[in-house]
């Protein structure tokens, strides 16, 4: 195995610290007790080790998710932001415009694997998903459709098993 290749990758972060990550549900609706999804997720982050540093809910807003986004992305603490929800068409679902117009970075394969594994899931429902990553002034950035069967998909399948591969090689 060369020393550039992402199993050499995944065995030198395997050795790092754990990632920090913060956690942003976009929604109009849910609140701090019904956010299943933030939930999900610090269990899932404290479960593997990884440091969560914030978990907000934001409205579906363009001005609340760009604040967020730009808050985050200032903090030197924070490794990797999660987004979920705002992703689909309807005119509410507004994360997505927002995420992509401040990517630095597209990480393609994220949307176009996860569209691949949603599939599976929902049949051809998964073109109507927008979920996008890529980096952000130095971030990392997954955004997730707010559904939880995707946002366990996107964790269990994409994000958990890369975390520490992308955060040590963004921040190399």
């Amino acid at each position: 195995m060369s020393s550039g290749s992402a199993g050499e990758h995944r065995k030198q972060a395997a050795e790092k610290g754990p990632v920090s990550v913060a956690i942003v549900t976009v929604s109009d609706t849910r609140t701090e007790e019904t956010d299943v999804n933030g939930k999900y997720l610090r269990d899932q982050l404290a479960e593997a080790g990884h440091t969560v540093h914030s978990s907000r809910i934001v409205k579906d807003e363009p001005v609340e998710i760009r604040e967020v986004l730009d808050d985050l992305t200032a903090d030197a603490e924070v490794q990797v932001i999660l987004f979920n929800g705002g992703t689909g068409l309807s005119r509410r679902d507004r994360t997505f415009d927002v995420i992509s117009a401040r990517l630095d970075k597209v990480l393609s394969g994220f949307g176009e694997i996860f569209r691949m594994l949603s599939y599976e899931q929902v049949g051809a429902a998964a073109m109507l998903s927008r979920a996008t990553a890529g980096v952000c002034a130095g971030k990392v950035v997954f955004s997730t459709p707010g559904s939880p069967a995707a946002v366990r998909l996107a964790w269990e399948k994409l994000i958990a098993p890369e975390l520490k591969h992308i955060a040590w090689d963004l921040g190399r």
